[in-house]
């Protein structure tokens, strides 16, 4: 009998109760509706070991009162309307990037097979900058921690939206191959992610993107997905997994335009997983926030093999699913502008890239840094009913300006969410 995989699940309530503003459409509300270990909070020094140090020193010190005194460094540091401060931010971060850490410890220290964090994922966040609703960029600190054990690091990214952030950080080294399928053109978010972005110098080729137009549907990209992910990983030879599974690749997400059913966005965790390579899988953009929830309570799932029944149990976010109460929702009735001819050509013009890597690169292992550094503490003696208190409004099921009846998903008349 095939022994069962090994999965760590990061999840902290508090990530949850941050708001980003009326209008905006990340709603971290949408983990504590996907779940009901918690990760440490990361230390400033451990998000400079990808961001710079005024960066996140910004990121510590600004407040929603203060920031009208640093209109400079909002510029500079590029903070404003889709990146917005608000209450706790620094914390979210710290939340968010300390789970996906964790995850890549364990990983390392071979405590698990498979780590999720669903609250991780915010791929755009580049060294010195926000950009597309991501402060911190968790992706890269989690794999510059599993290059501490591993040769090579594949990551791969299903969001709607190209990863560019993580690509940005990787894309001058051999270490890390990136693949990022996602919608380009029509000044599509970010903008960038063309198929001729290859990479350069040493990392020359260990980029690669997967242009994609409006309405593919589940066919067409698992059948891409597939073919791409195993000729890379047959190529590669990656010691570690990243997978960012943003849901707002899915039909009907507030900000994105393709087809994808949940049942064929986790047809592409399913297949990752079979290769059973230390795996981190991660959450990302998805603005539909139902639809996010149904989409990573059922991959969650997969990474346990375990199938859930459609019908979702009573529970104390069950308003937000009606009227069905189910966890599968169907595809949109739309063109798939991404034709046959158009989808070999992309798949040929990957397959000749991956030609052109002589074989899986190697790197001589040093001694092996250790995890970074915490600062030192005894747990016995903290007081206990102060955890609690920290997280008691996880006990809070809904925010009154995050729900109500109707489209969950589109601003109240008076202007709140």
């Amino acid at each position: 009998m095939l022994e069962k995989d090994r999965i760590s699940y990061f999840y902290d309530g508090d990530v949850g109760n941050v708001y980003f503003g009326p209008n905006h459409p990340m709603k971290p509300h949408r983990l504590c509706m996907t779940h009901h270990l918690r990760p440490h909070k990361a230390y400033p020094i451990e998000l400079a070991q990808f961001h710079s140090a005024d960066y996140v020193e910004f990121l510590h010190r600004i407040t929603p009162d203060t920031q009208h005194l640093y209109a400079s460094e909002l510029t500079r540091f590029n903070l404003g309307e889709d990146c917005p401060v608000f209450d706790n931010l620094f914390e979210f971060c710290q939340i968010y990037a300390g789970g996906t850490l964790d995850a890549a410890r364990r990983l390392n220290h071979k405590s698990c097979d498979i780590a999720i964090n669903w609250a991780g994922g915010l791929h755009h966040a580049k060294k010195c900058e926000a950009s597309g609703f991501c402060y911190i960029n968790d992706l890269v600190l989690g794999i510059l921690e599993l290059l501490k054990y591993h040769a090579r690091v594949l990551y791969i990214d299903i969001d709607v939206h190209h990863g560019d952030g993580v690509e940005e950080a990787f894309y001058f080294t051999d270490r890390v191959m990136t693949v990022s399928f996602h919608k380009y053109g029509d000044l599509f978010f970010p903008g960038t992610g063309d198929i001729k972005d290859i990479g350069e110098r040493e990392g020359k080729y260990y980029a690669i993107n997967i242009p994609l137009k409006d309405g593919i549907d589940d066919a067409s990209f698992t059948r891409l997905f597939k073919t791409i992910i195993a000729k890379v990983v047959e190529t590669y030879l990656p010691g570690a997994i990243v997978l960012q599974c943003g849901a707002d690749s899915l039909a009907r997400d507030r900000l994105g335009c393709f087809n994808l059913s949940i049942e064929g966005h986790a047809e592409c965790v399913k297949f990752v997983k079979k290769f059973n390579i230390p795996l981190l899988v991660t959450g990302g953009g998805g603005y539909t926030k139902e639809n996010v929830a149904r989409c990573w309570a059922v991959e969650t799932g997969v990474l346990l093999d375990t199938e859930l029944p459609n019908e979702i149990p009573n529970n104390d976010y069950i308003e937000y699913f009606a009227p069905d109460y189910t966890l599968k929702v169907a595809n949109l009735n739309m063109d798939n502008l991404n034709s046959k001819t158009y989808l070999s050509s992309i798949k040929v013009q990957v397959m000749e890239s991956l030609r052109s890597i002589q074989h899986a690169p190697g790197v001589q292992m040093q001694e092996v840094p250790p995890d970074f550094y915490i600062p030192d503490f005894d747990e016995d003696e903290l007081d206990p009913d102060e955890r609690v208190d920290q997280h008691t409004q996880d006990k809070q099921i809904h925010r009154d300006d995050e729900y109500y009846e109707g489209d969950n998903d589109n601003d109240r008349d008076d202007g709140t969410r």
